[in-house]
């Protein structure tokens, strides 16, 4: 599909200065690697906007951990590990 695209004059030099860099093969390539990352920021966007509302469910849930649960696990953890260190 072609799109005709109107960039800001701004856009059109950076554009332009980096396709004559070499960086990339022409505009068309630049736009779509740049399209490319805006998608993956947004699905990145949409997974924690996701999972930052499964937290705060859990939380209303009550499921939540203390400090002193967490500092006692890590200790647990930390202990369980020593021996192994020394081998």
């Amino acid at each position: 599909m072609i799109m005709d695209v109107k960039l800001a004059p701004d856009m059109a030099t950076f554009v332009e200065v980096e396709v004559a860099g070499g960086r990339y093969v022409d505009a068309s390539e630049m736009v779509s690697l740049g399209l490319r990352l805006l998608q993956k920021q947004e699905k990145r966007k949409q997974a924690f906007t996701a999972m930052l509302a499964e937290v705060e469910a859990e939380v209303d849930r009550g499921e939540v951990f203390t400090l002193d649960e967490v500092m006692a696990d890590l200790d647990a953890v930390i202990e369980a590990a020593e021996p192994h260190a020394a081998e």
